[in-house]
């Protein structure tokens, strides 16, 4: 067992390499939640790099592999913490948790940045290969209904809690609407929108930034009722829950050190309750962020990494703020169209679009 002077190096050494890699400047904030359909947000897209793309077309194109929108079932679960199939207690293997400790930086000095790679379903997880949508209010049964089969889409992303939700009174979102869109043939990706970075750009979520004072107690407290959350929809264990943090300024040093601890403690309370810790913020911001500290071995980092970069092709592998070794295989969706209205079967809902290859929530 280390020293505690050991551990106070180790400490002091992590938060060097942070220091080195995070320093001076801001980030854009291309990369959103979906706002309210009569939001000004729909009105106009999110600022994106100045050698952009134009918007692909609708559908974003096809997966790198497997057949289109077709879903994976999960394997036998096998790792550390339970026997096979049971689910409540395994862990992904390739992001281990960071100490309870909330001073210590989540590693030990001198240890090798894990990529977090290996196969999500060798834990229990279900895997969706295909183009996806999200949009801050879940559409009715009926148009989800209609846009299965006539739309490019199989999975969408819903909102399922958080205090700094967007759309926090949801008219359809129910167990029998989880049930019923599942029996549709969706796989459904749910969102939760906690409380967000001290240095958060958007001036609307400012209200709901994260304390300073105990950040991965914070971050325990809201990964366990994001899971929570997911249960009364009946999304099961091995299911995947993803944190929405919206961009952030996270060249801020102090900004970035208390929002990586809240984010290593809600994945803690996430996986200790068997499911799957996922991210989502834009590829400049949050995505950038841990990254970088991925590289400068944190841990306790999350097991799938959800990016916005809008208007640029689709793609799992091209990201430019991601080691292209890292977070793979099956670990990774690109939201790479916002804020558009699309219209299949006669029902129109305004979208985000998504290339996917990654976990999904488990139903039933």
């Amino acid at each position: 067992m280390a020293t505690k002077n050991q551990m106070m190096r180790r400490a002091a050494l992590l938060s060097a390499a942070l220091a080195t890699v995070l320093t001076g400047g801001a980030v854009p904030a291309s990369g959103a939640e979906p706002a309210p359909p009569d939001s000004a947000a729909y009105r106009a897209a999110a600022p994106a790099p100045d050698d952009a793309p134009s918007d692909p077309a609708p559908g974003g194109g096809a997966p790198t592999s497997g057949e289109p929108g077709a879903p994976e079932e999960p394997r036998e679960p096998e790792g550390p913490g339970g026997e096979p199939g049971d689910s409540r207690r395994l862990t992904d293997p390739a992001a281990p948790d960071a100490p309870a400790d909330p001073g210590a930086p989540g590693t030990d000095a001198g240890d090798q940045p894990s990529l977090v790679r290996g196969d999500p379903r060798e834990f229990g997880a279900q895997i969706f290969r295909g183009n996806a949508f999200d949009t801050c209010q879940a559409p009715s049964a009926d148009t989800m209904r209609a846009w299965h089969g006539t739309s490019p889409f199989g999975a969408v992303g819903v909102y399922i809690g958080g205090r700094g939700r967007a759309c926090p009174k949801q008219k359809h979102l129910s167990p029998d609407w989880v049930r019923t869109v599942d029996q549709q043939g969706w796989k459904l990706m749910p969102v939760y929108v906690g409380s967000q970075a001290p240095c958060v750009i958007a001036k609307n979520k400012r209200r709901f930034r994260m304390s300073d004072k105990d950040p991965y107690g914070q971050g325990k407290r809201e990964g366990l009722d994001a899971v929570r959350q997911a249960e009364k929809l009946g999304m099961g264990r091995s299911s995947a829950v993803y944190l929405d943090m919206e961009a952030y300024r996270y060249k801020q040093q102090k900004c970035a050190d208390t929002t990586l601890r809240f984010i290593q403690g809600w994945n803690s309370a996430v996986r200790a309750e068997g499911y799957v810790a996922g991210f989502y913020s834009s590829a400049d911001s949050g995505v950038a962020h841990l990254e970088k500290a991925r590289a400068a071995g944190a841990r306790g980092l999350p097991s799938a990494m959800w990016f916005a970069r809008w208007r640029t092709e689709p793609s799992l592998d091209g990201e430019r703020n991601l080691n292209r070794e890292a977070w793979q295989p099956h670990r990774r969706i690109h939201q790479h169209t916002g804020n558009v209205k699309r219209t299949y079967g006669g029902h129109t809902v305004h979208i985000d679009q998504n290339l996917v290859d990654a976990p999904v929530a488990v139903v039933g």
